[in-house]
């Protein structure tokens, strides 16, 4: 008899694991339906502002063991690392701090880089202006294919971290010897790129 409650135990025991695992699976497939669904509206994070929702969705919520993690790790009067690019002599000087920062820290500000503020606030307000765009126009260059060099995306590791951003981000890539064709940028933003890259305004 005794022995019969423990195996009953037992078993009860593993159907609860087991249970947990589905349950854990099926929250996991509802979290890639989620994801995916959001990727494809192509609309990123301002597409569901502009749609009114009014709750933000599950998978931009972190988990609250992470945050409670990174609660405790939280450190005061941290300053992210600056970059001075002045003077052409520091070029290893400034090799170095980049790397650093950027293994540290991920993030660093660069000070002194010679692109004037006129510039700054040009590309600014052109990005704004292609962000309120009709969300059809910006669905043509919403994509996750790396070989587009002109890319609108939302959360660009979506897929791989356990908590999408809550943000949306207009990308140009291109290497210093990249020949710049304005046709691959949106008009919003063409005007900017076009006097100020094309024509060597810095």
């Amino acid at each position: 008899m005794e022995g019969e409650g423990l195996g009953l135990g037992v078993v009860e025991r593993e159907v609860g694991l087991s249970l947990c695992g589905v349950r854990e699976r099926e929250r996991e497939r509802e979290r890639r339906e989620e994801l995916k669904a959001f990727d494809d509206s192509k609309a990123g994070v301002k597409g569901l502002i502009d749609a009114g929702v009014v709750k933000v969705p599950k998978i931009f919520i972190r988990p609250p063991d992470e945050l409670a993690e990174e609660l405790k790790s939280v450190q005061i009067g941290l300053q992210v690392p600056v970059i001075d690019l002045s003077g052409i002599d520091r070029r290893g000087k400034v090799v170095g701090e980049v790397r650093f920062a950027s293994v540290k820290w991920g993030v660093f500000q660069v000070v002194n880089h010679g692109i004037p503020l006129s510039v700054q606030d040009k590309v600014i307000d052109g990005t704004r202006m292609f962000h309120e765009q009709d969300p059809d126009v910006k669905k043509t260059f919403y994509t996750r294919d790396k070989k587009n060099r002109v890319r609108f995306e939302s959360n660009y590791d979506l897929y791989q971290s356990r908590a999408a951003n809550w943000r949306d981000t207009l990308n140009k890539f291109m290497r210093t010897s990249d020949q710049l064709d304005p046709d691959e940028i949106h008009t919003t933003c063409r005007c900017v790129v076009s006097s100020t890259f094309l024509n060597n305004d810095l």
